[in-house]
């Protein structure tokens, strides 16, 4: 090391030891989180057999903030044995490399580069990714990792039948139940699969059934995640199975459809519970069921959410490389407390917080961020919208329109600052790209109308179901999938559904209070009145009539009293990722 290099370290110069005991220590805080994720994620099992819904919900929650914990007590650590002090970059490469010879044969690896930056990027300012210190390319392939035992269990129909093939991938779900009635669940799969499976081709040497090993647990279900291998095609099947409040299982329904699928898997709902030592295996598997999605998607979906940010960067600077169109304010109606802008070529939006809000916007910057981290933790039942945080991060300068530029610098200048050729963005979210939905009823037809009004009303009630109440519920508020899906993903006046109290508008006392300017009675913070969605929201009469048609009980006082009864009580919802018309029996 020159002698003009930065100390890193207070007291005797760095050696090789300690490099080599930083990326120790780096390496045994990882080895620690993900020994806790994993005792954490295996609890699922016994509260799905206990139908402890709630519990389970708590599970999730508290494995979502396992992360920054462990990174942060690493970090501690960290400062404590070395007493850190600034980036010593000779030394810190060095580290990089000693811990990339610990990566090697480690069943982790990816996730473990993931927790390095976390570390690094906490221990300086410099938290961008653009930055020799850190993985901003995986070190390792993890293509062939494998774990103690199979990622999944294979089945033959050409040899043993169809039918005795799904009799044993029930039998061996693993889920240490017994079956309500395993005959007539077996005849219920095999009747459906007849009908939307492929039959296998004619000389049936490449038909196979593939089923994970570990269920996939999330709120009352438990899923079997398999795929039919039949010949070159690969086709995806679920079979959720719920319990009957005796102690048995039962299978709901069998989800074979490409879209039905990937809705189990959106970015709008919880995080799976799935206990496995290798995760790679596990999204390289859901991966091959579900080609349009990517690697972000699928390591968020069983909860590994920090590294899906990682994989997400990733793909992003790859994609900057490969394009050259510009990043542009997003179209639609400019947001009050957010400045959004997106890359035409990219199926993403990015969120900055504003520096000020104008009226009526009553309030800060910190209750955003609280605002998306409260959607964070809470079940999204597949009606909001999932967010990738970032600190610190780093764009080409180039890649701006002029005009998102100015609009940056003018509505956030506290989020920006300029380093070299890059613009940096000190916070900002990122989300799916959808339609908004008020551009999609303007030009709607009538059959999209009463899809899309019918659609809005299902993502209120159930988002309501899960606890929260979106509080602004205008269009521009919610956007519309590729699948015709709408979801709500404006976070800034969202309120916990008990903190509400819902109210019938009083009779007038006399014909003139409904002409008064001012309400004819009191209306304090918390109050919400229902009647007057109507009036605000479905100003176009054919909304109104198919809003009243399907939904009516939205415009009450007291369904959502109701609802607010079923929470207070500890009620826990049925919220079905699937089609109700698809469930085999509904109960």
């Amino acid at each position: 090391m020159s002698a003009t290099s930065t100390q890193a370290f207070s007291g005797a110069p760095p050696t090789d030891s300690i490099a080599q005991a930083v990326a120790e220590d780096i390496m045994a805080g990882f080895d620690g989180h993900f020994a806790q994720f994993r005792a954490i994620t295996s609890q699922a099992r016994a509260l799905y057999a206990s139908a402890s819904w709630l519990a389970a919900r708590d599970l999730v929650r508290a494995r979502i903030d396992l992360y920054d914990q462990r990174v942060g007590e690493t970090t501690a650590t960290l400062r404590e044995r070395f007493r850190v002090q600034e980036i010593d970059r000779s030394l810190w490469q060095d580290v990089k490399l000693r811990y990339m010879g610990l990566l090697y044969e480690h069943r982790q690896p990816e996730l473990a580069e993931t927790f390095y930056n976390s570390v690094f990027c906490k221990l300086f300012e410099r938290h961008y990714y653009h930055n020799d210190n850190i993985f901003v390319r995986p070190a390792l392939s993890t293509d062939y990792i494998e774990g103690d035992a199979p990622v999944y269990r294979s089945y033959y129909p050409a040899s043993e039948g169809l039918r005795p093939c799904i009799e044993h991938l029930l039998r061996h779900c693993g889920l240490d139940l017994p079956f309500e009635d395993l005959e007539r669940d077996v005849q219920r799969i095999a009747g459906r699969w007849e009908r939307e499976i492929p039959p296998p081709q004619e000389r049936r040497r490449h038909f196979q059934l593939h089923v994970l090993t570990s269920p996939f647990f999330r709120n009352k279900a438990a899923y079997l995640v398999g795929r039919v291998v039949n010949g070159a095609a690969r086709t995806p099947f679920i079979v959720p199975l719920l319990t009957n409040g005796l102690g048995e299982v039962y299978v709901d329904s069998l989800i074979t459809r490409s879209a039905e699928v990937a809705s189990l898997f959106s970015f709008a709902r919880a995080y799976f519970l799935v206990d496995t030592d290798v995760p790679s295996a596990v999204v390289r598997f859901l991966l091959s069921i579900q080609p349009a999605k990517c690697s972000a998607d699928m390591y968020t979906a069983i909860g590994f959410h920090k590294h899906g940010k990682t994989q997400f960067y990733r793909d992003f600077l790859q994609h900057l490389r490969l394009s050259d169109d510009l990043m542009t304010l997003a179209p639609g109606t400019p947001g009050m407390v957010m400045l959004v802008f997106t890359l035409g070529s990219y199926p993403y939006v990015f969120k900055v917080i504003r520096d000020a809000f104008r009226p009526p916007k009553d309030t800060s910057p910190e209750q955003v961020k609280a605002k998306y981290r409260m959607v964070k933790l809470h079940d999204r039942v597949g009606r909001m919208a999932d967010t990738w945080e970032y600190s610190y991060a780093a764009f080409p300068r180039e890649r701006f329109t002029p005009e998102l530029l100015e609009e940056l610098q003018r509505a956030a200048p506290s989020a920006l600052s300029f380093e070299d050729d890059q613009v940096v963005i000190k916070h900002l979210y990122i989300e799916r790209r959808l339609m908004p939905l008020n551009v999609y009823l303007d030009m709607a037809d009538d059959a999209q109308l009463r899809h899309l009004v019918r659609e809005y009303g299902d993502a209120v009630t159930e988002i309501a179901a899960a606890g929260i109440f979106p509080g602004d519920l205008l269009s521009k508020n919610f956007g519309v999938t590729a699948h015709g899906r709408v979801i709500f993903y404006d976070y800034d006046e969202i309120v916990p559904m008990l903190q509400c109290r819902f109210r019938a508008i009083p009779p007038p006392r006399y014909p003139e209070d409904e002409l008064a300017s001012e309400p004819w009675y009191s209306v304090e913070p918390d109050d919400v009145f229902p009647e007057e969605f109507g009036r605000f929201l479905l100003t176009r009469p054919r909304l109104r009539e198919i809003f009243v048609e399907h939904h009516a009980q939205l415009l009450r006082a007291d369904w959502w009293q109701g609802m607010q009864d079923v929470i207070r009580s500890g009620g826990f919802p049925d919220v079905f990722p699937y089609p109700a018309e698809n469930r085999f029996q509904p109960r």
